[in-house]
Formats: C-alpha cells, structure tokens, sequence
C-alpha cells in the first residue's frame, strides 16, 4: 500500500475547511488517516494554506506522494514536491 499526501473535508454545509493529511492510498477521502500534516482554508480571501513543513519533508522523503492538488499548494509554499526530491 503506497502512501498519499491529500485533502479532506472538514467543516459543515457550505462552510469546508480541509486539513492535509498523510494517508494509505486506500483509505477513503474522510477515511482513516496517519497524521495531519497542515490545513488549507477556502473560506477566507486570499485562500490560506498552512503546513507542517518538518511533517511533510519528512513523510516526501519516506516516498509519500502528494495529489495533484496538494503538490500545487506545496509548490506555492515553496515546500519540495515528490518529483522535486527525485531530481
């Protein structure tokens, strides 16, 4: 089982707030998950996106590979990437 960096949904009806969180690629979006490596909050204006950047270099370097969404969001942070750690 590979492991995934990716989003899930918290808050209530029309009110998201999403934490990132490191999770077996198995797992179902709201599912179990291993740890809560940031947050990412669409409701203010600029969007804010927070992460724990020792958690996520650590889980890259253990082969964890970000979702599309979540290594946009990386890259915007200036956080290494999956890819950026092969290179």
């Amino acid at each position: 089982m590979s492991v995934k960096i990716r989003l899930t949904r918290q808050g209530g009806k029309k009110k998201p707030f999403y934490r990132v969180v490191v999770t077996g690629s198995e797992s179902p979006r709201d599912g179990s998950f291993i740890e809560v490596v940031g947050t990412y909050n669409p409701m203010v204006n600029p969007p804010q996106v927070k992460f724990d950047e020792e958690r996520v270099a650590f889980w890259i370097s253990r082969g964890a590979i970000p979702t599309d969404t979540v290594k946009e969001y990386l890259k915007k942070s200036g956080l290494p990437t999956a890819g950026a750690q092969a290179a």
